[in-house]
């Protein structure tokens, strides 16, 4: 009973960290919404708009008002948290550079250029970046519960693929880092500036293959695999349950692993990778572990068999070994796809909690003895 609530507590807890965010409605605007601002340095009448995010109700207004200058308004609901707009060569956030402003308490808005160097908060650096801001054109306010960030780029045409960011609630960044704590919510579209038309990124060709690849490893090789370990170590109380929940736990994982390596594979082949070599060796020496253990449980000697101890020593220690590299690889992936902090937040939560669970067992069967 214990091992199913736990094995449930686990499940769901990482089934959480793929669910989106709710956003609240407020201080809705549409395209035909008049413009509530007074002093700008352009023509407002010369702007074309866009409903750049409909579920967080963000609209872009844009124009280009002078020979090689690009006047822009980006506007979303004032929910005590920062906005922003990036402008991306590949539709990746990592080599972006973005616009990001907030009202900080005093009511004076603050907003900087960005470069984000990566997903993780310290690769997101202020004050840099390849956008050519116009000097003094670059402010936010609040009006009517929401707000205004405008700013002109000088460029011949600015980049088309576009990424949205809405700020955790009740952050604000401060001085003097003025660093960004993760997004809660973004998305990614191309524009097309002469016609206003825009289509929503669904992410890079392959993101859905990578994610494949990630969570089929994480679940086979670094869960499933480590609690059928722990129920035969821990439950051999219950028998034959604790057999049949073994040799199920880790089928199961051993057949998630495999089709997570099957898509690494093919994600390799498909993007012409060049720094995963260290990451594929392991995972294919995990893969040859896993089938090593495949082939003992076939040739496991009986019980009375004086063979029984070697191959007892042989199958636990393989299986060890097995679950210390296959952890390691996984956050070694993690790193290698630049996932960011949610991933590696996520994966070494529940590790935590194995961890936890594999120590307490041991204490409790080392005071049964």
């Amino acid at each position: 009973m214990r091992l199913n609530f736990f094995v449930s507590f686990v499940f769901f807890g990482l089934i959480s960290l793929q669910l989106p965010p709710l956003s609240t409605q407020q201080a809705t605007e549409s395209c035909s919404s008049t413009l509530p601002l007074n002093d700008l340095t352009f023509d407002s009448t010369l702007l074309q708009c866009v409903e750049a995010w409909t579920p967080q109700n963000y609209i872009l207004r844009y124009a280009k008002t002078v020979d090689n200058t690009w006047s822009f308004i980006l506007s979303a609901p004032d929910s005590s948290a920062y906005i922003g707009i990036g402008f991306s060569t590949n539709g990746q956030m990592t080599g972006a550079s973005a616009v990001v402003g907030w009202i900080p308490t005093d009511g004076r808005g603050q907003a900087k250029q960005y470069l984000l160097g990566g997903k993780s908060p310290g690769e997101v650096k202020p004050d840099q970046g390849d956008l050519n801001i116009v000097n003094g054109s670059l402010k936010i306010e609040s009006v009517s519960s929401r707000l205004y960030m405008s700013f002109q780029l000088t460029a011949e045409l600015p980049r088309q693929i576009l990424l949205y960011a809405m700020g955790p609630a009740g952050f604000i960044p401060a001085s003097p880092g003025f660093s960004l704590r993760e997004h809660r919510d973004m998305t990614t579209t191309t524009i097309n500036y002469n016609t206003g038309s825009q289509s929503v990124v669904k992410g890079s060709p392959h993101s859905k293959l990578r994610k494949t690849h990630g969570l089929m490893n994480m679940f086979g090789w670094g869960i499933l695999i480590i609690i059928g370990a722990l129920v035969a170590r821990h439950m051999k109380q219950w028998q034959p349950t604790w057999f049949y929940a073994h040799i199920a736990l880790q089928t199961t994982g051993f057949l998630l692993g495999l089709t997570g390596i099957i898509c690494g594979l093919v994600l390799e082949n498909r993007t012409d990778a060049n720094n995963v070599s260290k990451h594929k060796g392991l995972g294919i020496t995990i893969f040859v572990m896993g089938i090593l253990q495949v082939l003992a449980l076939l040739a496991r000697p009986d019980k009375d068999s004086k063979y029984r101890k070697y191959w007892n020593w042989y199958h636990h220690n393989v299986g060890r070994v097995m679950i210390i590299l296959a952890i390691s690889n996984i956050f070694y992936g993690i790193h290698l796809a630049d996932a960011g902090s949610s991933w590696n937040g996520g994966y070494g939560f529940v590790v935590a909690v194995l961890a936890s669970a594999a120590i307490g067992l041991e204490v409790i069967k080392f005071r049964n003895k």
